[in-house]
Order: C-alpha cells, then sequence, then structure tokens
C-alpha cells in the first residue's frame, strides 16, 4: 500500500461511480489505482451486490475493486436521491455508469441535464450491446457480451459445448475500453473544455479482442471453431504434460523451435519436411504436439523449464494463485501486495498495473467496509451537509 500523499497520474479528477456490480465498479478501479478520487454511489441497506460476490467462504473479492474508493448512499429510486446524485455529479469529472440505457434519461440525469450543469463532464456509459441498435433495451450481462462478440463461440474443446473463462472477461474488458475512452476524453477536453459520453457495449468490447475472425470469415469463408488448447495452425504453442503438471511452451517462431528441437535432444526435427517452418509445423500440429508431449512426460516441470531457459525458449509454468505468492518474479515486481484491509485484516491481492516510471500507482485507500461509510465526509465538504441534515436525509429514506 502507498500513501494517499504519493501523487498519481490521475491526481486532483474526481469520479463519481455509479451503478453496480462488474464493468462500471472495474472502471471505477482502474482509475482510481491510477490516482482518481473515485466516489462510489451505492444503495442504502446491503449496498453493491459485489460485496458479497467470490469464491470462498469469505468473500474478498470486494477488497480488490472497491479499493481506492469512499463510498456514499444515495437513493437514486426517488426523486431526492436523484437530485442528490445530480449535485455530486456537478462537482465531478468523470461519471461511470452500467445501468440499462434510459435509466439514467428516466431519473432525469440524462447526460444533456447533466452537461448543463457541468459542460467539462465525461460520462462514461456501460452496457450489453449500447445506447442505441434494436438490442439496446435488452437486460445484457458479460457472459452475453462474450457469446454476442464470438468469444464463446470459440472457447473448449471441439467435443464439447462452448464453455468460459473463471472470469468475467466480458465485463472487464468493457470497463477497460472505457477506462480508456475517459483518458482519451480527458486529452480533448484539456484541449476545449468540452466533455463528451462514452458509449461502451459489452460484445463491441469483446469483439475488439477476436483478432481475424471477422475478415477470416468475410475473405475467406471461414469459421473459427473451438480448438482446446491451441490455436490452429500455430505450432507449436501448447500446455504438455510432465511428470508433475502441466507446462507451457511457444517455439512456433522456426528459430525458436530449432532450439527447441537442440532441447530436446532431435535437431532433426527442425530440417523434418513436415515441420520446417511455420506452415508445416501448422499442418502437422497434431502430430509434432504429441512429439514434444511424449518428451516433456519423461521429465518433471523443474526438469523442462531449466532447459527452456538454458535454450532460450519462450516457455513457464502454468500457475496458480500458490504458484503466484511463491514465485520471487512476482515478488520482485511487487506484481502482488499485502495490504491491511479494514474488513479482512491483512490480505494479499494484484497491485496496481499498468506501472508508471513518474507518478505512483497503486493503493492508497482500502475498501470501505460499510454502505455510505464516508456520507458524512462527502456530502459535508461538496455539498455542505450538517449532520442534522444527514440524520433527516437519512431518516427520510434519501441516502
Amino acid at each position: 500500500m502507498i500513501s494517499p500523499d504519493e501523487v498519481g497520474a490521475l491526481s486532483g479528477l474526481r469520479v463519481v461511480e455509479m451503478g453496480q456490480l462488474l464493468a462500471g465498479p472495474f472502471c471505477g478501479q482502474l482509475l482510481g489505482d491510477m490516482g482518481a478520487d473515485v466516489i462510489k454511489i451505492e444503495p442504502p441497506g446491503k449496498g453493491d451486490p459485489m460485496r458479497n460476490w467470490g469464491q470462498g467462504e469469505e468473500k474478498v473479492q470486494w477488497e480488490v475493486i472497491a479499493r481506492n474508493k469512499q463510498s456514499v448512499t444515495c437513493n437514486l429510486r426517488v426523486e431526492e436521491g436523484q437530485e442528490i446524485a445530480r449535485r455530486l455529479i456537478s462537482k465531478a469529472d468523470v461519471l461511470i455508469e452500467n445501468f440499462k440505457p434510459g435509466t439514467l434519461e428516466r431519473w432525469g440525469l440524462s447526460p444533456e441535464t447533466l452537461h448543463k450543469d457541468n459542460p467539462g463532464l465525461i460520462i462514461a456509459r456501460m452496457s450489453g450491446y449500447g445506447q442505441d441498435g434494436p438490442y439496446s433495451s435488452r437486460a445484457g450481462f458479460g457472459g452475453i457480451g462474450e457469446a454476442m462478440g464470438g468469444w464463446r463461440y470459440i472457447v473448449g474443446d471441439p467435443d464439447r459445448p462452448p464453455a468460459r473463462m473463471g472470469v468475467s472477461i466480458g465485463d472487464t474488458l468493457c470497463a477497460t475500453y472505457g477506462c480508456m475512452g475517459v483518458l482519451a476524453a480527458l486529452h480533448h477536453r484539456d484541449k476545449t473544455g468540452e466533455g463528451q459520453v462514452i458509449d461502451t457495449a459489452l460484445y463491441e468490447a469483446v469483439l475488439q479482442v477476436m483478432e481475424g475472425l471477422v475478415p477470416e470469415y468475410d475473405y475467406n469463408g471461414f469459421v473459427r471453431e473451438r480448438s482446446g488448447s491451441i490455436l490452429p495452425g500455430i505450432a507449436p504453442s501448447n500446455v504438455y504434460s510432465c511428470k508433475d503438471g502441466p507446462f507451457m511452451i511457444g517455439a512456433n517462431q522456426d528459430t525458436i523451435f530449432a532450439r527447441l528441437a537442440l532441447a530436446m535432444e532431435q535437431p532433426e526435427l527442425a530440417n523434418d519436411p513436415k515441420f520446417i517452418d511455420h506452415l508445416s509445423r501448422g499442418e502437422n500440429q497434431i502430430e509434432l504436439d504429441e512429439i514434444i508431449n511424449e518428451w516433456t512426460a519423461g521429465l518433471t516441470i523443474d526438469e523442462v523449464d531449466a532447459l527452456m531457459i538454458e535454450h532460450s525458449i519462450p516457455a513457464g509454468r502454468v500457475y496458480t494463485a500458490k504458484d503466484m505468492l511463491d514465485d520471487p518474479h512476482f515478488k520482485a515486481r511487487k506484481a502482488i501486495i499485502e495490504i491491511e484491509t479494514e474488513g479482512h485484516g491483512k490480505l494479499k491481492m494484484q497491485n496496481a498495473f499498468p506501472r508508471f516510471s513518474k507518478t505512483a500507482s497503486g493503493v492508497r485507500r482500502v475498501a470501505p467496509t460499510s454502505p455510505g461509510q464516508h456520507n458524512a465526509e462527502i456530502y459535508g465538504e461538496l455539498l455542505g451537509w450538517s449532520e442534522a441534515e444527514l440524520a433527516e436525509r437519512r431518516a427520510l429514506g434519501q441516502i
């Protein structure tokens, strides 16, 4: 954990985060990690459902996604709560929201209304299908965006139905593109003073990382299919079985494959017509993987790893969280940090990313333990509320 006095690249930027679950909050986490002051609006009572998300008996995912944020409660379903939100947003640089399209407009918080009070406001809107188009009014979660964007169809083994990753990649991709949009919009505002709206759809965020999937079909009529642990035509690049577990080797470039053949003490493979170049190895991918797997099966992970390092071949262990915590490179790079949280004591988690040479990114503030933990601080400072007004508005169900 770094000191709040260490200046991040986005220091002084005020962000209001509305919405819940993953896309909007992850965008807020990214901005907060880079130094922005993030005010998270939660509904009174239970707060964001993310507080109860995650694996294991104790739910600790909240400690990551809510770090560097202050929590205020606001009942956005009543007129008075909507007015409170409008006043907060009028004092912000950025608004993040991931409600169903039309929700802000229904609450009297449309971009047009908000820009009247705050012309420089940047509004990052995240939704399943975008703010317009025939599907815009449909409910959408990350998994639906992954399916529509093409991701789910190609993930898994070819003889089984489409699979998924073990993380919510559609949501986090959408949030990451939303964060990129905010940074670009800030640059535009620096030149013009104008705010603007960023419209990010879950399915389009997924579509952006689908490489040649669309033009391959458009030009060649080729449909990518599920291929398990390989990328068809890219060989060798796979997870192979050692005596004590899996190991990843990526040696699909010609000179690297020649080094792999030497490491395997089978140098003739590099000159075999079936494996002599990229196209040949791709056409004979299954056979080549079987040869490599037969070799790795007779060795331990440590033995294969040492040979890959000796011959300068891209390769590595298939890490679990335990492996990460034990690994010296993770430690040297401070990729994982330990912080003293308010809710779960000392807790290890991924550090802020990317790293900056001049401005510090990192965890300045631990996740708020309760919804509205910073009501007095935020509403007092920004809206001038007294303790009596806070108590009255709480009693009326506005916060």
